[in-house]
C-alpha cells in the first residue's frame, strides 16, 4: 500500500469543518531500545519494535493554517527554502491531506537543534499531525494518529506521548498494527541529561544511514535478536525500578546500533572525539560508584541516564549538561 492509501483509509476531510488554525506541541523522544531498520520504506514500518522516553519541554511547536497561494514554511521564525530537504519532506507529507487549490502555512518552532541527532523530525511530524487533526477537525483515535505520524517519520509515532512509549513493530503489510502506545509506568526519580557537542546538521540523515546499514552490514543480522532481548530487559527494569538494568541495557543497545553502522559500507560514523571522551567519563564515573549510563542516537550528541540523587556529581563532571525530568 501507499501512504496516500493509508491516509484515505483513516481520514475523511470536509472543507466546511476546517478551522482557521491548528496548533500543537510534541516532545522529542530518546529511544532506550532503538528503531533501526525498515521492512517497508514507503510506510516506515520497522523491522523491530522500540522503546523510548520523552524529553519533556524539548520538542516542537507547530501552528498550521490554510492559504490560497503557495505553501509557506517557517522554522524558528525564518522562511525555509522550498527546494530544501526540510521543506520537501513537509510538503510531500502535507500533500496527503491537501484539498484542491489549497495550500498550507506551517510555522514551526524547535526547542532542539534540527538534524543534530536529537529526534527533531520525530517531534516535528508528531506536532504537525496533531496540528492537522485540530485544523481539519479529524475524528480519529490515538492509534490512527500514531499511524499517521509514523508515515511522516517513523519515530514520530512515539512523540505523541510523554513518558515511556513502546512502538509495536506489527506484522501486517498495511501497517495497521504498527503504532506506539504509552507504558503505564512512571519513574519520578529518573533524569536524562543532554550533552550538546554540536548543533550542526549531521552529514548523513538517519534515513540514509539506516538504509545503508540494513543493505550492507553483516552485523545487522544479529540486531533483531538483540532488540528482542533488550526490550524484555527494559520493560522488566521499568516495572521493577531496576535502574542498573535499565542503564546498561540502553547503553548496550545504543552501542550495538552504532556497531552495525560501522560495519556498513561505506561505514557510517557520527561520533566526534568529544563523543568518545564522554563515553570514557561515564565509564570512569561508574568505577567510582556513580550510577550513570549513556545512550546516543544517529548523531554525535550524548544523552546521560541517571537518578535524581546523582545530579550534583553529574553537573560537576559535565558542565554543559541540560538535565530533564521526564516525569516532572
Amino acid at each position: 500500500m501507499t501512504r496516500a492509501e493509508i491516509v484515505k483509509k483513516l481520514v475523511h476531510i470536509e472543507e466546511r469543518s476546517i478551522r482557521p488554525q491548528g496548533k500543537a506541541f510534541a516532545p522529542a523522544n530518546i529511544a532506550l531500545c532503538k528503531y533501526w531498520g525498515k521492512r517497508d520504506k514507503e510506510l516506515n514500518l520497522p523491522i523491530t519494535s522500540s522503546l523510548s522516553v520523552s524529553l519533556g519541554a524539548l520538542g516542537t511547536e507547530t501552528v498550521l493554517s490554510l492559504t490560497e497561494e503557495q505553501d509557506i514554511i517557517t522554522l524558528n521564525g525564518q522562511r525555509v527554502d522550498g527546494a530544501g530537504s526540510f521543506a520537501r519532506r513537509l510538503t510531500e507529507f502535507l500533500d496527503l491531506f491537501r484539498l484542491p487549490g489549497r495550500f498550507f502555512q506551517v510555522e514551526t518552532i524547535n526547542t532542539i537543534p534540527t538534524g543534530a541527532g536529537l529526534a527533531s523530525s520525530a517531534s516535528g511530524f508528531a506536532a504537525l499531525v496533531c496540528a492537522l487533526r485540530e485544523l481539519l477537525q479529524l475524528n480519529i483515535d490515538s492509534k490512527s494518529l500514531s499511524i499517521l505520524a509514523r508515515l511522516g517519520s517513523g519515530s514520530a509515532c512515539r512523540s505523541l506521548y510523554n513518558g515511556f512509549v513502546e512502538w509495536r513493530a506489527g506484522e501486517l503489510t498495511d501497517g495497521m498494527d504498527s503504532y506506539a502506545e504509552p507504558l503505564p509506568d512512571s519513574w519520578p526519580e529518573m533524569r536524562l541529561g543532554v550533552v550538546m557537542l554540536t548543533e550542526k546538521e549531521k552529514p548523513h540523515s538517519s534515513r540514509d544511514a539506516m538504509n545503508r546499514t540494513t543493505e550492507t552490514s553483516l552485523l545487522y543480522k544479529q540486531w533483531p535478536g538483540k532488540v528482542e532481548k533488550d526490550l524484555l530487559a527494559l520493560k522488566t527494569a521499568i516495572r521493577e525500578k531496576d535502574f542498573a538494568l535499565l542503564g546498561k541495557t540502553a547503553e548496550s543497545n545504543a552501542l550495538a546500533m552504532h556497531a552495525t553502522m560501522l560495519d556498513a559500507w561505506p561505514p557510517v560514523l557520527y561520533w566526534l572525539p568529544e563523543t568518545i571522551a564522554i563515553f570514557k567519563h561515564v565509564w570512569e564515573l561508574r568505577e567510582q560508584n556513580v550510577e550513570v549510563y549513556f545512550t546516543i542516537d544517529a548523531g554525535p550528541n550524548v544523552k546521560l541516564l541517571f537518578l535524581q540523587s546523582e545530579i550534583k556529581r553529574i553537573e560537576k563532571v559535565f558542565k554543559n549538561v541540560y538535565i530533564i525530568a521526564p516525569f516532572g
